[in-house]
């Protein structure tokens, strides 16, 4: 559980947030909001809650102010998924509320609360954009998030939801070229959006960029002076990558219709390695228009000894020329993106899995 920060360290987040980077709690629970800790971090500059099917699971198993309500959910006539997502429903609504002043203080940029559609839908494009719409109308709240995987169908749906006005968070990239394709879905829907003489200023689009799990899953198969660099290199890259797009004529043209730009949000913050230091994924990632999700450990590390200053712009070159001596060792980046976002939708499903047994 998050502990409240000595008075000292609290402006550190407030530092990051003046730089233009949104920290945002990976992490949810009923215990979190009810005990006001999810008012509290958000009083000392955290800006928003992401949650999936792991988090879910864990709370449900973890934290007692759910044995009521799964007991009388129990003896009602539903699915397990149907008493899942009204457990889940009230999380997210109630996190929402909380953090629904940081929403309309900072005009809709912040204070969103992620929920995650099924991931047994992350190969149905149609599907996933019903399920999307379907959460959206339980939770009712304009700062939900629909988190979408970013498989080739979720890059479908998140067109059409983009189309009928929802935010989406898009998640489990670990891929340059996705991402790029990512924009380009956006922006198909944020034209189809204004084609219809609608309203795109309130749609908030972030896309998800997985990086621990880059250096976990290389770093044994590399010369030891390049492990631990290539997941904030590929950041890097793809930081270079979303700068060229959006400061293109082309999207400055919407800019000006009122569309936001996507923000890269980090993912996978928490550092697997211990040899590495607890912060490195959140220390070498600030730069502005991104947020950055953390798991509760890496938030109080970094609230106690990280350093609030940009990092993300800088040492592109350095980047560029790491990312192409991985890849003169024969290793293809994208085919190892495509196996990571494999590997997390198998993780999620069985996360989800794990999270119905109990229900049922």
């Amino acid at each position: 559980m998050f502990k409240s920060l000595r008075n000292e360290t609290v402006g550190i987040l407030s530092d990051v947030k003046n730089l233009g980077q949104q920290i945002w709690l990976d992490n949810l629970s009923r215990s979190l909001v009810q005990s006001g800790t999810l008012a509290q971090m958000l009083q000392q500059g955290v800006c928003g809650v992401t949650s999936n099917p792991a988090i879910f699971q864990k709370a449900f198993a973890g934290d007692p102010l759910y044995a009521e309500q799964i007991a009388a959910l129990k003896r009602r006539q539903l699915t397990a998924q149907q008493r899942y997502e009204t457990l889940a429903a009230d999380d997210v609504r109630a996190a929402c509320d909380v953090c629904m002043e940081e929403y309309r203080a900072g005009g809709g940029a912040g204070g969103f609360v992620s929920w995650e559609v099924s991931p047994e839908l992350a190969r149905d494009a149609a599907g996933t954009a019903a399920e999307a719409k379907r959460l959206r109308d339980m939770v009712d709240r304009e700062n939900l998030m629909v988190k979408v995987p970013a498989t080739d169908e979720g890059l479908a749906a998140l067109e059409t939801l983009v189309s009928d006005g929802l935010s989406v968070n898009l998640t489990l990239l670990f891929s340059r070229r996705q991402t790029v394709k990512a924009y380009e879905a956006y922006v198909r829907g944020i034209c189809a959006r204004l084609a219809a003489g609608l309203p795109v200023v309130g749609i908030r689009v972030v896309a998800s960029f997985f990086i621990s799990r880059i250096d976990s899953a290389l770093d044994n198969t590399l010369p030891e002076p390049l492990r631990g660099k290539t997941a904030v290199a590929l950041a890097k890259a793809a930081y270079a990558d979303w700068q060229a797009f959006f400061d293109g004529a082309d999207f400055t043209a919407l800019a000006r219709q009122g569309a936001n730009r996507v923000r890269l949000l980090w993912a996978s913050t928490g550092v697997k390695n211990p040899a590495y230091p607890d912060t490195l994924y959140v220390d070498s990632l600030i730069g502005k228009d991104t947020v950055n999700t953390v798991p509760d450990a890496t938030l109080a590390a970094f609230c106690d000894h990280g350093t609030a200053r940009i990092t993300l712009p800088e040492n592109t070159d350095a980047a560029f020329a790491h990312l192409s001596e991985v890849s003169r060792l024969d290793i293809d980046l994208e085919a190892l993106a495509a196996r990571l976002q494999h590997d997390g939708l198998q993780q999620f499903e069985e996360a989800f899995a794990k999270l119905l047994a109990p229900l049922t």
